[in-house]
């Protein structure tokens, strides 16, 4: 994040002692360093919940994905019906006179 070196941790560490002095900048540091852990459990919770619903989108997005391609097999397989079921009844129609012509003979 901050791109702080060794030299200014140590102009502000002078800084605080001369401001604070050497009674209070025990508490002082204390009391910074618990905001600073604070601060940063709540960065890292952020940052889970967003990237817990990136996820989330992302397998909201993949799902929708695949409903998609189910669709084209489910009409290819609703196409190939109508033309077997007339298969079906001229196979029966054939059947049906073959019977008929068998039946006329015997």
């Amino acid at each position: 994040m901050f791109d702080i070196g060794f030299m200014e941790l140590l102009l502000v560490g002078v800084v605080a002692l001369v401001v604070v002095g050497p009674e209070r900048l025990p508490g002082l540091a204390r009391t910074a360093g618990a905001w600073l852990g604070r601060a940063r459990a709540f960065v890292g919770t952020v940052k889970s919940d967003i990237d817990r619903e990136l996820k989330a989108e992302e397998l909201k997005r993949i799902l929708e994905e695949q409903a998609r391609m189910a669709n084209p097999l489910e009409q290819i397989i609703e196409d190939t019906k109508s033309p077997l079921k007339q298969v079906k009844k001229d196979v029966e129609a054939v059947e049906t006179s073959i019977n008929a012509s068998i039946n006329k003979h015997d």
